[in-house]
């Protein structure tokens, strides 16, 4: 099933075209890499599906985005980032306890009960493979936990909002190995739920959870495909050459 569906789409800075002619879809439930170099436009792209370059005063579009057959210019800003969160490439922790930050997104939305905000905080930290790390430590500030523990909040306090779009930009450029892995493990579970873009520089890390892999190269879509068939017979050369660390 389509969950977005995007056509001739062309980003603009200014004068600087960042993203051109992109024609692609996107599955539900899927995991879909988004790779290429630096300035290849994967992170204009993640940004735009859920409207954040607009906040940008150059920022102009051509082309469409459906989500859900629906063009997300016509749902407003609100609705739509209830739908589609993103997590960062650093943890954007709020000073605040580890409880506040995860029921942050969930009281702007109305929910009081405390009862009712004890279970969604202790099923989105469950989802984000933390309630063990940090079910005893509730109330302590976010920022006594470590910086991979930090990732996995932020992810938690996207779940719990109940979002049907995750998108993470690079969420493990700086964290260790064993980080990663829990990061990783938390997102091959969570697309039975969740349908999940992952801007990624680490093309180990997209060869292990990616079901699709997009290569991205100065603004243009060079190729879609299925992971296995990007990491072992690209159709283009070029997509080859990146993978092999010819260039990026």
């Amino acid at each position: 099933m389509v969950k977005f569906d995007i056509r001739e789409l062309n980003i603009w800075f200014g004068s600087i075209c960042a993203l051109k002619q992109v024609n692609m879809q996107i599955e539900s439930n899927e995991i879909l890499n988004v790779i290429g170099p630096s300035n290849s436009g994967k992170t204009t792209f993640l940004r735009t599906l859920n409207r954040l370059n607009d906040l940008q005063a150059n920022f102009k579009m051509s082309g469409s985005i459906k989500l859900d057959n629906q063009d997300i210019n016509k749902i407003s800003v609100e609705p739509l980032r209830k739908k589609i969160g993103m997590v960062f490439a650093l943890p954007l922790s709020l000073p605040m306890s580890i409880f506040d930050n995860v029921a942050y997104g969930v009281r702007m939305h109305g929910i009081r009960n405390r009862k009712k905000l004890g279970l969604i905080v202790e099923e989105a930290l469950r989802q984000a493979y933390l309630w063990e790390e940090a079910r005893d430590r509730l109330d302590e500030s976010a920022f006594k936990l470590s910086g991979g523990q930090q990732q996995r909040l932020c992810i938690a306090r996207t779940l719990a909002v109940e979002p049907e779009v995750i998108l993470f930009d690079e969420p493990c450029s700086g964290l260790d190995p064993i980080s990663t892995a829990k990061i990783e493990e938390a997102m091959l579970k969570l697309k039975q739920k969740y349908t999940i873009v992952l801007v990624t520089n680490n093309v180990k890390q997209a060869a292990r959870v990616g079901d699709r892999t997009a290569f991205f190269l100065m603004g243009e879509l060079i190729e879609l495909d299925e992971t296995d068939k990007i990491f072992t017979s690209p159709e283009d050369l070029r997509t080859d050459d990146y993978i092999r660390g010819k260039f990026g």
